[in-house]
């Protein structure tokens, strides 16, 4: 942990850089580009039914969008306003007016003829609902006996039969860990989070490699950094503020670089809307590309450090941080072993890259003083993303881009607070403050004064799966408690999704809007109750950012559309417990959210400080501001861990590409836009290469036929400028194609990549039409010969 603490804000150049500009033609006029300002004009329309709430949540509310960690307009890497239009695109979702009755109790069928992105316009849940078995819509019902039938059902169950699961729709810390208390004291560890579909195994891996899951860094760090490298990551799209840090450390020389199969348009050239000579100019973001294969980043990394190791012969140190390596490093001998082992044939045929380029790449980071490595979910959704994260990893620790000033390694996280929800224990394989293991159980046992159980929780792929299981199996999930999310969309395989959510007896929807996944039927009952947003938490809430910066966000007055009924998450978890186990509710009780922090602060030592965050503006960092500060790890020794790892098999025969399925215009699941503003994809566009398409004989915008043994996906070509023998389709558009029950073997996550087969559509429909034909004959035959 680091004694450093974070300086604060800092200011942008005044002066203009023309060398950075993209254009000298005003507003990127005929560019593809996004429409920002027409944008906000939508936004600002949307909203003029409650404008005056809306101006005073982004104005003193932290952002619910990304997990930057802007906090009103303000935040803590640089001075000056910001907005974008990711936090604008949700910020309906805070301000709408509840749906009206006839839209509530319409027809379940009338329901489901809406898409996620519809229904979520329609208005919040205006009070707690339910639907049973039969019936052709939702009824109302009283929040006493919708809890009470909650409760009753839990108490029928053995605690391993039920479970929780916590999306990052703007849950506050306060809101994780009372779900996490609760959990618990009713007897599961059945408990996650949306973390584990995106960031989880950076959390592993990193806790294997430095000795915790966290950014070791600072945006800051980025702004004077010799070198950042983005790996899998489109920051730009995905955190646009981002840019703004992007363009102040190009200001002061710094190196981007993009390792991705696709040259994302968007972080090659954007208009960031709050610097001005970038918004009328434009601004050039990275400075270079590396086209790895999906699924090549370990090959590509063992190729750089293949090529340092190389150096090292000819000149020892003129890649390696040897003093760094000696007093703050284990396991050094055996990762070289590991890198001189793999052939520069098997590393480029993996990683997709030359020996040539790897080589540039290896002598550009070589020759910094200092770097950043930030990535995203272009590494962690694979089935060997730990190693992924831990490969890098093993390139900071070995050039020592750790624990100093313009250095770090940072999973930048795509959601508000999602850094918070393992934190705080909502996550079956931790409690808060540290790894679910005797040690931490025992802690956690004195702190809250009852009995923890010992066995492990599933997460949530199995969690789903066990839906499934025979009645009389120990581990059959026979109630869901759902706090936002839709697995409709966010899990591989819809269909096997839908009939796991359809067998369970009980599901219960915490949410502030329906989504697809509400609307799908259950065995008993499905139970909808209304939540408050963050920004209506009675007391207020904490948010915690990538860069482990916990934010006050206070109660937002001023809201003209209040639905009535809805109540504080952290409240619910509270009464529910209450009427489980009545006898011991004092043990969960807490008065309100201050009285939660003061326990948080206890629960987990790294968040000693969130007890003092009482207003607007208040924040505090945890572990300081650089992780391993000193090389010096919070691993048993007091070092980092070099971890040598395999290049992976990709199960990938001559013929097939490798699919990953990309983020458009939208905000994790919740699609804002058709049509994608930075290079004008349509939303079931199949992305691919050109000379890829050329000898399949296909067209540009002709119908392709994507398929597997898990599922299909019929779209049109888009040529763009990506890695021959890999495709890009829309999350969650494509998620047909993706397999159930395949996970990473440490953290779990489900596997979002995978192998597949192009046709033109024609072709493929042709080619169905002949099998049918066959088999058709074939079975009129053996009628005709029985």
């Amino acid at each position: 942990m680091g004694k450093t603490k974070h300086t604060g804000p800092i200011k942008l150049p005044s002066t203009p850089a023309p060398k950075h500009w993209v254009s000298k033609v005003p507003f990127g006029l005929g560019k593809v580009k996004p429409k920002h300002i027409r944008e906000t004009m939508k936004v600002v329309w949307n909203n003029k039914d409650n404008l005056n709430y809306a101006k005073n949540i982004i104005t003193k509310g932290v952002c619910d969008g990304c997990a930057l960690g802007v906090a009103g307009l303000y935040d803590q890497t640089l001075a000056g306003p910001h907005v974008c239009t990711t936090r604008l695109n949700v910020l309906r979702l805070n301000t709408m007016p509840a749906m009206k009755e006839e839209i509530v109790h319409a027809d379940i069928d009338e329901l489901r003829k809406y898409t996620s992105a519809e229904l979520r316009e329609l208005g919040r849940v205006p009070y707690p609902l339910i639907r049973r078995p039969g019936e052709r819509r939702f009824s109302r019902i009283e929040w006493d006996d919708a809890m009470e039938m909650i409760a009753n059902k839990m108490k029928k169950l053995d605690p391993k039969n039920y479970g929780f699961f916590l999306t990052s729709r703007g849950i506050t810390n306060e809101s994780y860990y009372v779900a996490a208390k609760v959990a618990r004291f009713l007897g599961t560890n059945n408990i996650d989070n949306a973390s584990r579909i995106c960031h989880s195994p950076s959390k592993t891996a990193l806790k294997r490699s430095v000795g915790i899951g966290a950014s070791s860094c600072n945006y800051k760090d980025w702004i004077g950094s010799d070198v950042i490298v983005f790996w899998g990551s489109v920051a730009a799209n995905n955190q646009p503020v981002s840019t703004k840090y992007m363009y102040a450390a190009k200001r002061k020389g710094t190196k981007i670089i993009c390792i991705n199969p696709y040259r994302e348009p968007a972080m090659e050239n954007y208009w960031i809307p709050s610097v001005g000579e970038s918004a009328l100019f434009g601004t050039k973001l990275a400075d270079d590309f590396y086209q790895v294969n999906i699924g090549g980043d370990i090959a590509f990394m063992h190729g750089i450090m293949k090529h340092w190791f190389e150096m090292e012969e000819t000149k020892p140190g003129s890649a390696v941080d040897h003093q760094f390596v000696k007093e703050h490093v284990n396991g050094y001998e055996e990762l070289k072993a590991k890198v001189q082992e793999q052939s520069w044939d098997d590393i480029v045929q993996s990683a997709g890259v030359s020996k040539e380029r790897i080589g540039e790449l290896a002598e550009l980071l070589a020759n910094s003083k200092s770097g950043v490595f930030v990535w995203s979910l272009g590494l962690t959704m694979h089935t060997f993303a730990s190693d992924n994260i831990s490969q890098v990893a093993n390139l900071a620790l070995l050039r020592g881009f750790l624990g100093r000033e313009h250095c770090g390694v940072m999973p930048i996280r795509g959601h508000s607070s999602v850094q918070g929800s393992g934190e705080m224990g909502a996550d079956p394989f931790v409690l808060p403050g540290g790894d679910f293991e005797p040690n931490n159980i025992e802690r956690m046992e004195k702190l809250w004064n009852f009995n923890i159980p010992k066995w492990q929780g599933d997460v949530l792929g199995v969690s789903l799966e066990n839906c499934l299981l025979p009645d009389d199996h120990e581990r059959k999930i026979k109630m869901y408690y759902l706090s936002g999310g839709n697995f409709l969309e966010t899990m591989p395989d819809p269909q096997f999704v839908e009939k796991a959510l359809s067998e369970l007896d009980i599901r219960v929807h915490q949410d502030i809007i329906f989504n697809t996944s509400t609307l799908v039927d259950a065995k008993e009952a499905v139970i909808v109750l209304p939540a408050k947003t963050r920004y209506e938490q009675d007391g207020g809430g904490t948010s915690t950012s990538t860069e482990r910066m916990v934010y006050f966000s206070p109660k937002i007055e001023g809201n003209k559309q209040i639905v009535e009924e809805a109540r504080s998450e952290w409240q619910i978890y509270i009464d529910l417990a209450k009427r489980v186990k009545p006898e011991e509710a004092h043990l969960v009780e807490f008065k309100d959210g201050q009285a939660i922090r003061d326990e948080i602060a206890l629960a987990n030592p790294n968040y000693d400080g969130i007890q003092h965050l009482k207003k607007q503006g208040d924040v505090f960092q945890w572990g300081g501001a650089w992780l391993c500060e000193d090389g010096i790890c919070p691993t048993p020794d007091g070092k980092g861990n070099l971890i040598p790892v395999d290049i992976p098999d990709l199960n990938k025969v001559a013929g097939d590409f490798y699919v990953t399925t990309r983020r458009g215009k939208q905000f994790n699941s919740m699609v804002y836009s058709e049509h994608d503003p930075f290079n004008e994809a349509d939303r079931y566009d199949v992305l691919m290469n050109a000379e890829d398409a050329k000898d399949l004989s296909i067209t540009e915008r002709e119908l392709v036929v994507v398929y597997n043994q898990h599922g299909v996906f019929t779209g049109k070509a888009k040529f763009v400028d990506i890695a021959r023998g890999n495709l890009e389709v829309h999350f969650p558009e494509g998620n047909f194609l993706l397999p159930k029950g395949v996970y990473e073997k440490l953290a779990k996550i489900p596997s979002y990549n995978v192998a597949v087969k192009v046709e033109k559509a024609e072709r493929f429909n042709a080619r169905k039409d002949t099998q049918y034909l066959e088999k058709r004959i074939e079975d009129l035959e053996m009628s005709a010969e029985g």
